[in-house]
């Protein structure tokens, strides 16, 4: 166990030279486009997972509401989990937009 995690650590170490980037690599996309195309990107495949997560969610939840009415506060949370996706779609790209 020991040799397998000064294995793991020499890995890294020896590794993680071959993906540094360059000091200019990362003023040259900052300037271009790039990072806005990333950030629509980002916005977007989250809000889309949200909104098919909140369609099947409050699907079930319906039906479960249709045979007993007392699961409608048990339900709630749940739709409000799957908003968050979005939520974090749009911290993403804010974050993307700001570095």
């Amino acid at each position: 166990m020991k040799r397998a995690v000064a294995f793991g650590v020499f890995m890294l170490a020896a590794v993680g030279g071959m993906f540094a980037q360059e000091a200019g690599a990362a003023e040259a996309l900052s300037g271009s486009g790039l990072k806005y195309i990333a950030a629509a990107i980002a916005v977007g495949i989250s809000c889309i997972a949200g909104g098919i997560a909140v369609g099947q969610i409050g699907t079930a939840a319906m039906g479960a509401m249709s045979e007993n009415a007392e699961l409608s506060g048990k339900a709630l949370p749940f739709v409000g989990l799957a908003e968050g996706i979005c939520l974090w779609g749009f911290l993403v790209a804010l974050l993307i937009m700001i570095l």
